[in-house]
């Protein structure tokens, strides 16, 4: 299964919502919040839509400033899961990092997700410390940073 990658629109918000709410039930972002991330692109953002057959299987956001950035969000459907996807996803947002003249890229990871938290860790991210109780349901979330010079 390849997945094709595009930039994110506002026509895509309702295909992303349900994935949204299907991947993070607890702290799913609200339509709203998402189409403020859209109205800063490409000024500070990049998101990106992952489509398998031409439905809408994933996507992943990013914010760049100066010399940082940070994923925002990376989500595929569970039935879409360890297909490469995510690993696509990811690849995007790191390219557009380094495009965008970033030095470093940090995220935050569920603690009780350790699939993400391997992905994170092959694409060359480092664990920097721990954020308790940081999501909507208590779980502790994890904070991690790749060098984008290495």
């Amino acid at each position: 299964m390849t997945a094709v990658l595009r930039q994110m629109t506002t026509d895509d918000l309702p295909a992303v919502m349900k994935i949204e709410r299907e991947t993070f039930p607890h702290d799913a972002w609200s339509e709203g919040m998402l189409r403020s991330e859209l109205d800063e692109q490409p000024r500070t953002r990049h998101y990106v839509v992952a489509l398998v057959d031409e439905e809408i299987v994933g996507y992943a956001g990013l914010f760049a400033a100066g010399d940082q950035a940070d994923v925002q969000t990376i989500a595929v459907l569970a039935d879409r899961r360890r297909a490469g996807i995510g690993a696509a996803l990811l690849t995007e947002l790191l390219t557009e990092a380094v495009r965008r003249g970033a030095q470093s890229i940090f995220l935050e990871v569920r603690a009780d997700n350790p699939d993400a938290q391997a992905m994170y860790e092959r694409f060359g991210f480092g664990r920097l410390g721990l954020r308790r109780r940081y999501y909507e349901d208590g779980t502790d979330a994890i904070t991690m940073k790749k060098d984008l010079n290495a």
